[in-house]
């Protein structure tokens, strides 16, 4: 999220087949269904390379979870939960196929949704002893702000946010200019 700046919707709706890791780069369908290109830190392309070697399935998400269910007799809670799902949360199990199943369990995997990025986030940045909400806005906040700090145009910034308006953007300038009053405050009247 922080390297590319997407928004968790686009995020979770990614396939494999889109991204070109040796470009480091992909294209998605952002908000109100406009197209626009996506970058890959180095880092970002390294680590998520390495992620989708791992993987040995087939499915076209890029990012999924695990579900284990195990025999439908045990009386667990996620087994519980699988057997009262919608019949898409069982991986297109017909449910004779479902009750067959014995010790022996079945990995079947499910796109991430944007609310399991966002435990995910809040339960490592717990870890990390941030105190502060973090969400997965909140590093779109900061990829656009290291951009902005770093000297990037504003409308470079507003292309690769895929904001429709330049003042959606200028939200993200905001951190950038108390920033340029500290250098202010530093560099300017020393003399």
């Amino acid at each position: 999220l922080f390297s590319t700046g997407l928004r968790v919707s686009e995020l979770v709706n990614l396939n494999r087949d889109k991204i070109n890791l040796k470009t480091k780069e992909f294209n998605i369908l952002g908000k109100g269904g406009k197209s626009r290109v996506i970058f890959l830190s180095n880092i970002a392309a390294d680590w998520l390379g390495k992620y989708l070697a791992t993987r040995k399935d087939k499915d076209k998400a890029v990012f999924v979870r695990h579900i284990k269910t195990v025999n439908p007799k045990l009386k667990t809670r996620n087994n519980k939960q699988i057997l009262n799902s919608k019949p898409q949360i069982q991986n297109n199990l017909t449910m004779r196929q479902f009750n067959n199943e014995t010790l022996k369990e079945k990995i079947s995997k499910l796109r991430l949704t944007s609310r399991t990025i966002q435990r995910i986030l809040n339960k490592y940045s717990k870890k990390a002893g941030i105190t502060k909400k973090v969400t997965p806005h909140t590093l779109r906040h900061s990829f656009g702000t290291d951009l902005l700090r770093s000297g990037a145009d504003i409308r470079a910034v507003q292309q690769l946010l895929g904001h429709a308006s330049i003042t959606t953007t200028q939200i993200y300038t905001h951190v950038t200019d108390q920033h340029l009053r500290e250098v202010h405050q530093k560099f300017h009247g020393k003399k």
